[in-house]
């Protein structure tokens, strides 16, 4: 389990710079989502929600994914395409709050 916490350390110290922040000192509509997909990794699931609050259904469209290219289930495409239009809404909502908090 070592090895856990080891990998969580190191994607924690090696993250990438977002490049809207740090060239146009805007936030983008993705960033936090490192910061949330570790907090995930730490078990810290409602502080992950808070952060990036569209990571979780984005994780789970892209189980759906990958089950339904091995599968091919039957109503797969458009279960697809509404998670797809769920996680742009969350993702766009939220961040129109971001930018209006930082306002």
């Amino acid at each position: 389990m070592q090895w856990y916490w080891n990998f969580v350390l190191w994607l924690e110290n090696n993250q990438l710079p977002c490049f809207y922040k740090k060239y146009f000192h805007i936030e983008c509509p993705g960033c936090g989502m490192q910061r949330a997909l570790i907090l995930l990794l730490k078990g810290k699931i409602w502080e992950s929600i808070q952060t990036y609050p569209a990571l979780l259904p984005m994780m789970l469209m892209v189980v759906l994914l990958i089950f339904h290219l091995l599968f091919k289930f039957k109503n797969g495409a458009r279960i697809l395409l509404y998670l797809f239009v769920i996680n742009t809404a969350v993702i766009v909502v939220f961040y129109i709050f971001k930018i209006l908090k930082q306002l």
